[in-house]
């Protein structure tokens, strides 16, 4: 069973605007609305690969009433603690003349301690040995940066796997727990690091330290148009970028996250996994706001995606 956790969602409003201006009258072209937050986005990725999980985190007012609607009508199976306060919304200005995504986002309502408890108690009581908790996005204001690496080592004391996809603090203090997979882009994971990663060889290799010094299993570095590296115990995979008409580049990472959580729980080997993560995210950038794609456009990029076994001085062989 796969549980995501989104403890800072939003109602995602896409806009498309062509040629969008900072400063000028924008005419809006188009616009459609979704349950967001990156947890949110994950668990719709897995109901699109055929997986179930269960969405949990915080929802407030109107808002969070939208979500859990629209959640409930996708048949993805949700349990929320709600509050008072209401639940942020967020708007993704797409320009489709230049394939420029303008992210504008609130912060969101800062969340009490005792809410946090709630959330925490209900994963630990949910979350049995062998399954996977997916921690994705920003921590919601008032908690404290270790929030994640506290509920990470909790779930690890019961034999849960944890996937962290997040950035800045949380992302350090997180990877301390040792959760089994981190999903960083090329940036985050310098970040991490103190440095700039500006070569492949460079990836690797703080990849590789950041596994060797916090525990951790499995890395996977989104690097955009570029594909992603993939790095685990004892094997890394580069996956070259597909060439696809883009609509919003919102979600890409969160739906890489999703079909490796799904590869982990359904017991699919790490190359297909990892072929299945390129696909899924490709077909997420292919699709307007932050709706996922249709398992069948999945499976068709699937079959495109180049994977090859890499060695830090030269390529590998490609395995089909």
């Amino acid at each position: 069973m796969i549980y995501t956790v989104t403890l800072n969602p939003a109602r995602d409003r896409t806009v498309v605007i062509p040629q969008f201006a900072a400063g000028k009258v924008n005419r809006i072209k188009s616009f459609r609305d979704d349950p967001g937050g990156k947890g949110i986005n994950v668990s719709k990725v897995i109901k699109s690969l055929g997986g179930h999980s269960v969405a949990m985190g915080i929802l407030g007012g109107s808002t969070g009433e939208y979500i859990k609607t629209c959640l409930d009508g996708m048949g993805i199976e949700n349990d929320f603690v709600f509050v008072k306060a209401e639940t942020r919304t967020n708007i993704k200005v797409f320009d489709d003349v230049n394939l420029v995504t303008t992210d504008i986002n609130e912060s969101g309502a800062p969340v009490q301690p005792e809410t946090l408890n709630k959330v925490l108690s209900r994963i630990l009581e949910k979350a049995k040995k062998g399954d996977v908790v997916v921690f994705a996005g920003k921590i919601p204001a008032g908690a404290e940066a270790d929030l994640l690496y506290k509920w990470i080592g909790k779930l690890k004391e019961n034999g849960v796997l944890s996937v962290l996809d997040a950035d800045s603090k949380t992302l350090k203090e997180g990877v301390k727990a040792a959760p089994m997979l981190i999903k960083p882009n090329e940036t985050e994971l310098g970040e991490l690091l103190d440095e700039t990663l500006d070569s492949l060889e460079k990836i690797y290799d703080g990849a590789k330290r950041v596994m060797k010094e916090n525990g951790i299993s499995f890395v996977a570095v989104s690097m955009g148009a570029d594909g992603a590296l993939f790095v685990t115990e004892n094997k890394a995979y580069r996956a070259e970028g597909l060439k696809i008409e883009a609509k919003s580049t919102v979600g890409a990472g969160d739906a890489m996250a999703a079909a490796l959580a799904y590869g982990i729980d359904s017991g699919m080997k790490e190359i297909d996994a990892c072929r299945l993560s390129i696909a899924s995210s490709a077909a997420a950038v292919m699709c307007e706001g932050t709706q996922s794609a249709d398992r069948a456009v999945i499976d068709a990029l699937y079959e495109k995606v180049v994977i090859f076994e890499y060695q830090p001085e030269g390529k590998g062989e490609i395995s089909k």
